[in-house]
Protein backbone atom coordinates (compact mmCIF):
# COMPACT_ATOMS: atom_id res chain seq x y z
CA UNK A 1 0.00 0.00 0.00
CA UNK A 2 2.55 2.10 0.32
CA UNK A 3 4.35 1.77 -2.63
CA UNK A 4 1.24 2.46 -4.61
CA UNK A 5 1.02 5.93 -2.80
CA UNK A 6 4.52 6.55 -3.71
CA UNK A 7 3.96 5.79 -7.31
CA UNK A 8 0.68 7.70 -7.35
CA UNK A 9 2.66 10.96 -6.34
CA UNK A 10 4.90 10.70 -8.94
CA UNK A 11 2.58 10.68 -11.31
CA UNK A 12 1.26 13.36 -9.88
CA UNK A 13 4.09 15.38 -10.32
CA UNK A 14 4.83 14.84 -14.05
CA UNK A 15 3.86 17.70 -15.14
CA UNK A 16 5.19 19.94 -13.12
CA UNK A 17 8.61 18.48 -13.96
CA UNK A 18 7.68 19.65 -17.78
CA UNK A 19 6.95 22.92 -16.57
CA UNK A 20 10.20 23.62 -14.57
CA UNK A 21 11.93 22.38 -17.38
CA UNK A 22 10.02 24.74 -19.62
CA UNK A 23 10.92 27.98 -17.34
CA UNK A 24 14.70 26.99 -16.46
CA UNK A 25 15.70 25.87 -19.53
CA UNK A 26 16.09 29.28 -21.48
CA UNK A 27 17.47 31.02 -18.73
CA UNK A 28 20.51 28.13 -19.02
CA UNK A 29 20.59 28.47 -22.49
CA UNK A 30 21.41 32.01 -22.46
CA UNK A 31 24.13 31.71 -19.62
CA UNK A 32 25.62 29.22 -21.25
CA UNK A 33 25.37 31.42 -24.18
CA UNK A 34 26.72 34.44 -23.05
CA UNK A 35 29.88 32.60 -21.49
CA UNK A 36 30.70 31.00 -24.98
CA UNK A 37 30.77 34.69 -26.26
CA UNK A 38 32.47 36.68 -23.30
CA UNK A 39 34.85 33.85 -23.57
CA UNK A 40 35.46 34.61 -27.28
CA UNK A 41 35.68 38.22 -26.34
CA UNK A 42 38.70 37.54 -24.35
CA UNK A 43 40.27 35.33 -26.87
CA UNK A 44 40.04 37.91 -29.81
CA UNK A 45 41.10 40.38 -27.42
CA UNK A 46 43.85 38.71 -26.24
CA UNK A 47 44.81 37.78 -30.03
CA UNK A 48 44.61 41.54 -30.72
CA UNK A 49 46.61 42.54 -27.98
CA UNK A 50 49.75 39.63 -29.05
CA UNK A 51 49.18 41.22 -32.72
CA UNK A 52 49.97 45.05 -31.76
CA UNK A 53 53.25 44.32 -29.50
CA UNK A 54 54.25 41.73 -32.45
CA UNK A 55 53.44 44.31 -34.98
CA UNK A 56 54.62 47.09 -33.03
CA UNK A 57 57.93 45.17 -32.32
CA UNK A 58 58.55 44.57 -36.49
CA UNK A 59 57.77 48.17 -36.67
CA UNK A 60 60.67 49.35 -34.66
CA UNK A 61 63.29 47.80 -36.53
CA UNK A 62 64.72 48.70 -39.96
CA UNK A 63 63.52 48.02 -43.21
CA UNK A 64 59.95 47.44 -41.96
CA UNK A 65 57.13 49.79 -43.74
CA UNK A 66 53.67 50.18 -42.77
CA UNK A 67 52.18 48.54 -45.07
CA UNK A 68 54.58 45.13 -44.36
CA UNK A 69 53.63 45.88 -40.44
CA UNK A 70 49.34 46.17 -41.61
CA UNK A 71 49.30 43.03 -43.89
CA UNK A 72 51.17 40.93 -40.95
CA UNK A 73 49.16 41.68 -38.53
CA UNK A 74 46.13 41.03 -40.69
CA UNK A 75 47.11 37.76 -41.61
CA UNK A 76 48.17 37.23 -37.97
CA UNK A 77 44.64 37.44 -36.91
CA UNK A 78 43.31 36.03 -39.64
CA UNK A 79 45.49 32.45 -38.66
CA UNK A 80 45.43 32.87 -35.10
CA UNK A 81 41.37 33.90 -34.09
CA UNK A 82 39.66 34.23 -37.47
CA UNK A 83 39.22 37.25 -38.23
CA UNK A 84 38.87 38.95 -41.46
CA UNK A 85 41.81 40.86 -42.62
CA UNK A 86 38.51 43.26 -44.05
CA UNK A 87 37.32 43.30 -40.31
CA UNK A 88 40.70 44.86 -38.92
CA UNK A 89 41.61 48.21 -38.51
CA UNK A 90 45.38 49.03 -38.16
CA UNK A 91 46.27 52.84 -37.33
CA UNK A 92 50.09 53.29 -37.35
CA UNK A 93 51.72 56.65 -35.76
CA UNK A 94 55.44 57.61 -35.18
CA UNK A 95 55.67 60.93 -33.19
CA UNK A 96 58.03 62.17 -35.49
CA UNK A 97 56.51 64.56 -37.46
CA UNK A 98 59.84 64.57 -39.88
CA UNK A 99 59.13 60.48 -40.50
CA UNK A 100 55.59 61.52 -42.17
CA UNK A 101 54.35 59.07 -39.77
CA UNK A 102 56.02 55.72 -41.56
CA UNK A 103 57.97 53.20 -39.53
CA UNK A 104 60.84 52.87 -42.35
CA UNK A 105 61.41 56.60 -42.08
CA UNK A 106 61.84 56.31 -37.89
CA UNK A 107 64.73 57.47 -36.05
CA UNK A 108 66.38 55.66 -33.07
CA UNK A 109 64.36 56.41 -30.00
CA UNK A 110 61.32 57.92 -31.93
CA UNK A 111 58.20 56.14 -30.60
CA UNK A 112 55.68 54.08 -32.68
CA UNK A 113 52.08 53.00 -31.40
CA UNK A 114 49.75 50.63 -33.05
CA UNK A 115 46.28 50.49 -32.30
CA UNK A 116 44.05 47.53 -33.89
CA UNK A 117 40.25 47.56 -33.34
CA UNK A 118 38.32 44.61 -34.77
CA UNK A 119 34.27 44.93 -33.91
CA UNK A 120 33.23 42.21 -32.05
CA UNK A 121 29.96 41.44 -34.07
CA UNK A 122 32.32 40.54 -36.71
CA UNK A 123 33.69 37.73 -34.72
CA UNK A 124 30.87 36.63 -32.45
CA UNK A 125 30.16 33.22 -32.77
CA UNK A 126 26.32 33.81 -31.85
CA UNK A 127 24.38 36.65 -32.68
CA UNK A 128 23.03 38.55 -30.08
CA UNK A 129 23.13 41.55 -27.78
CA UNK A 130 26.11 40.45 -25.70
CA UNK A 131 28.62 43.10 -26.71
CA UNK A 132 26.86 44.14 -30.17
CA UNK A 133 28.32 47.74 -31.09
CA UNK A 134 31.88 47.09 -28.95
CA UNK A 135 34.88 47.04 -30.36
CA UNK A 136 37.70 45.08 -29.44
CA UNK A 137 40.89 47.11 -29.16
CA UNK A 138 44.46 46.97 -28.17
CA UNK A 139 47.38 49.33 -28.35
CA UNK A 140 51.37 48.96 -28.38
CA UNK A 141 53.76 51.71 -28.47
CA UNK A 142 57.65 50.79 -28.43
CA UNK A 143 60.69 53.49 -29.35
CA UNK A 144 62.45 52.91 -32.80
CA UNK A 145 65.93 51.36 -32.67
Amino acid sequence: MLIRRQFRRDENRRGAVLVEMALVLPIFLAVVLGIIEFGRAMMVSQMITNAAREGTRMGIIDDETNSSVETWIKDFLSDAAGVNPNDVTVTITVDNPAAGNEVGNAEARDLITIVISVPFNKVQYVSGNFLNGKNLTARSAMRHE
